[in-house]
């Protein structure tokens, strides 16, 4: 259970479904934060032109009087909470001179015995400025006030008259609560449905992942070699690697057990003759002197028939291995130098002057020295007086590879026995010395590496051996 809790709380889909309820929460308090904020401002906006109407309504009632006194007549005004005691809509009018500021000159009947307080502040003639204010009862007010100049002819000093309109701001905060509570029940909701639809959409997503789980599961049980199924364009390039790594995998363990079997198939052979010879030396010790020439040429196929094995094995395992590389030009000349000493008493003349110095093969030095020494050492061993070895890169720059021929001027192949050249343990004549694997051998490395040989006509007059293997674009590293 404590696994699977673990397992569940670092799993893709609610690790994804988390992330989204955090993030659409943060939106969401985001959006109703703003709306709340907008709707707020809208409301008091409104409120704020309806209280300045008012104040327009009353500064274009007063009149002067005596004095530069002003005077109003209320029964001109039209809005009845005027006359009721803290109606909550309140009118004053002030007098400022060099004398002092005079509170409440004139005021609204809703006042009763109370004056409205406005923040002293320097307003223009005509300007209007707002507030928020304390009123009658506690009451928050929203006011608004003009400065009206008083044009009073022969007055030293005129003075101005400040005229002040309010009102209780409780019908807008309880509008603003109504909404804020509406919103926030709406945006709960969505906030809800949200995370709902980010659920459902992230178990639509990932259930292509559930089936390539189940397709392990498969895979893991024995039922399937490979993973079966429809998946998203974003999945199947990982399915279809997936299935090449187990197809190789596949390919590597049939490959181990058809050379272990052809190895202990290669190996009865010089084991059951020696065991022959030896019971025949046990029951004939006049054959005893033939013993040691027998050992030595049966030991001898098994190496080889254990060489070629291990080509093959090491072969396979290097083919695609990046950084993997050999020059091939030093090799052809210590092949070459190495065939000029086993055949010294032939006196043979090798050409390599078409071997290209800068042309690298991808794969393992031992691999290209098997097949090239394979190779030289079937020219060498028919050639009359003359090998002639090329190499050159070809192929294009997405593939390139390396093209080498070897060719001799000796009797070479019919071309209806050629095929026949290529099978293992073939030999064509039995008056030159070999086991008839040398060919088999570097057909079998060279399809390892995608390559090939091919047998054809030498311009020498012999045989011509062209194998074709991949190579490295550019210098060989050092």
């Amino acid at each position: 259970m404590r696994r699977r809790r673990g397992a569940r709380r670092w799993s893709l889909h609610w690790r994804l479904v988390a992330a989204t309820s955090v993030a659409a929460s943060v939106a969401v308090l985001l959006a109703g934060w703003v709306l709340a904020g907008l709707f707020r401002d809208h409301v008091t906006r409104q409120f704020v032109d309806t209280l300045t109407t008012q104040l327009d309504q009353v500064t274009a009632r007063l009149e002067r009087g005596a004095e530069a006194r002003p005077t109003l007549d209320t029964s001109a005004l039209s809005d009845p909470r005027w006359s009721r005691p803290y109606s909550g809509l309140y009118w004053q009018v002030d007098v400022a001179a060099a004398g002092g500021v005079q509170r409440g000159v004139l005021r609204s009947r809703s006042l009763w015995d109370a004056q409205l307080e406005a923040p002293r502040d320097a307003v223009a003639d005509g300007e209007v400025h707002v507030h928020e204010v304390a009123g009658p009862g506690g009451a928050t007010l929203q006011l608004v006030e003009r400065t009206v100049r008083v044009d009073a002819t022969g007055t030293a000093d005129p003075g101005h008259w400040r005229v002040l309109v309010a009102a209780d701001r409780a019908p807008v905060d309880a509008a603003a609560a109504r909404f804020n509570a509406v919103l926030a029940a709406s945006l709960a909701v969505l906030l809800v449905l949200l995370v709902a639809a980010a659920a459902a959409q992230v178990g639509v997503g990932l259930a292509p992942l559930r089936g390539l789980q189940r397709a392990l599961g498969a895979v893991h049980a024995g039922r399937a070699q490979r993973l079966e199924g429809r998946f998203p364009s974003e999945v199947q390039p990982l399915v279809e690697d997936f299935n090449a790594v187990l197809g190789r995998n596949a390919e590597v363990v049939a490959r181990a057990r058809t050379q272990a079997g052809n190895l202990a198939h290669a190996l009865k052979t010089p084991l059951a003759v020696l065991a022959q010879a030896a019971q025949a030396a046990r029951e004939r010790p006049e054959s005893l002197p033939a013993l040691p020439r027998l050992v030595d040429e049966q030991v001898l196929v098994a190496r080889r028939q254990v060489d070629w094995q291990l080509a093959r094995a090491r072969a396979a395992a290097a083919q695609g291995v990046p950084g993997v590389q050999a020059a091939v030009a030093p090799l052809v000349d210590g092949l070459v130098r190495a065939m000029s000493r086993v055949h010294a008493h032939r006196e043979l003349r090798f050409d390599t002057r078409d071997v290209d110095r800068a042309v690298v093969f991808a794969g393992e030095a031992q691999d290209l020295q098997e097949m090239l020494g394979n190779v030289l050492d079937n020219a060498c061993k028919w050639a009359r007086g003359a090998v002639r070895v090329s190499a050159r890169r070809c192929g294009d720059d997405a593939r390139p590879m390396l093209c080498v021929t070897v060719e001799d001027d000796g009797p070479g192949i019919d071309t209806a026995r050629r095929e026949r050249a290529l099978a293992r343990g073939e030999r064509l004549d039995e008056s030159v010395p070999g086991s008839g694997l040398g060919l088999a051998i570097v057909q079998e490395l060279a399809a390892l590496y995608g390559g090939a040989l091919t047998l054809g006509d030498a311009s020498l007059g012999g045989l011509q051996v062209a194998l074709t293997l991949p190579a490295v674009a550019g210098e060989p590293s050092r």
